[in-house]
Formats: C-alpha cells, sequence, structure tokens
C-alpha cells in the first residue's frame, strides 16, 4: 500500500441540527477504528486550536483511497481534503 498525508477540514453546514452532527461524530469515531484496524489510518494528528486534523494514511492509490478510504468517512461530506502521496525518505530516523 502507498501513503498519503491527508489533512482534512470540516465544515458543518449552517443550519444542520446538533443531533445529526452529533450522530455522524459518533459514527466518524466508529470508522476510524475499522479504517485503523485495516491499516488505512495510520495516525492522526489535530493541530492545536485548529478544527482540522493531519493524518498517515495508506491506499492501493490516490484513486483507492478517495473512493474506499476517505470517501467511507461519514463527515466526508463536510469534509475537505488536501492529499499529499509520500514515500520514506533515505535518511528517516524510523526506517529500519
Amino acid at each position: 500500500m502507498r501513503e498519503f498525508i491527508v489533512e482534512i477540514t470540516t465544515t458543518i453546514p449552517d443550519g444542520t441540527p446538533q443531533s445529526e452532527v452529533d450522530s455522524r461524530r459518533a459514527a466518524e469515531a466508529v470508522r476510524a477504528k475499522e479504517l485503523t484496524t485495516s491499516g488505512n489510518l495510520v495516525r492522526l494528528w489535530r493541530p492545536i486550536g485548529e478544527m482540522r486534523s493531519i493524518g498517515l494514511w495508506r491506499a492501493d492509490d490516490e484513486a483507492d483511497l478517495h473512493a474506499h478510504v476517505l470517501g467511507t468517512l461519514p463527515l466526508s461530506p463536510w469534509m475537505a481534503f488536501t492529499v499529499t502521496a509520500v514515500q520514506p525518505h533515505p535518511n528517516d530516523p524510523g526506517r529500519l
């Protein structure tokens, strides 16, 4: 699988009932656990004081990432994604 850094900004549409927001957020947590188990979601961070996320994700390719991973997130209709394909750097201290 290839690796991707994905920046996600979520914007809840004006007038959305809080019950729908709460329901989607709960479903989002469940889906994130499933994607972690499948190896698609590796790490996820939230910049301090910001309502966006930055994550390390894995998929066969970018089309697969959008269609079968990010597109399955319950909040995806409200999300904007910036995707950057990455590969290990020869000087990465985390390489074995």
